[in-house]
């Protein structure tokens, strides 16, 4: 069985596999135990999934683990802590911007890979990045609110 050496959220962690082509999602949520990233439908189609690659904004259900190589993988749990949160996650607890809570770590991770390329992301940037998430509470214009206070600069401010 192959093992691979992966640098995850700052630390190298090395993961034995049965399958190269065994998605990364797989790997975070069952070898390394990290579970906010969440499996939804499995095709890259909702967005649940989403991690960084490289800086990247990925979906990690369609990533093979044996593509992944050096590159730096941050998941929503090496983005921020909760005495520190990342700057997206201040800001949709601000906004409250999370229902049932599925889909908020595709949504954050897409929105911090888009501000951390366009600091001052339009609304009409925004939408685009997120078009493929999808929230079945319908919080989108709360997801947008959080991510348009980042790009204004108005950060986790009430």
């Amino acid at each position: 069985m192959p093992t691979y050496r992966l640098s995850v959220n700052g630390e190298s962690r090395s993961v034995t596999v049965s399958d190269p082509k065994q998605p990364l999602l797989y790997v975070l949520r069952n070898s390394l135990g990290l579970t906010g990233a969440k499996y939804g439908c499995g095709l890259g189609q909702c967005g649940a999934c989403t991690v960084h690659i490289g800086g990247k904004a990925v979906r990690s259900c369609l990533v093979p683990v044996s593509s992944v190589g050096a590159k730096r993988i941050t998941t929503i749990e090496g983005l921020g802590t909760p005495e520190a949160p990342h700057p997206v996650q201040a800001a949709f607890i601000a906004e409250q911007a999370a229902q049932c809570g599925y889909c908020v770590n595709g949504m954050v991770m897409t929105s911090a890979a888009l501000l951390a390329q366009k600091p001052r992301a339009t609304l009409g940037e925004c939408k685009a990045a997120l078009a493929g998430n999808l929230c079945r509470c319908g919080t989108q214009h709360r997801i947008e609110r959080a991510v348009m206070r980042v790009s204004q600069g108005a950060g986790s401010k009430a």
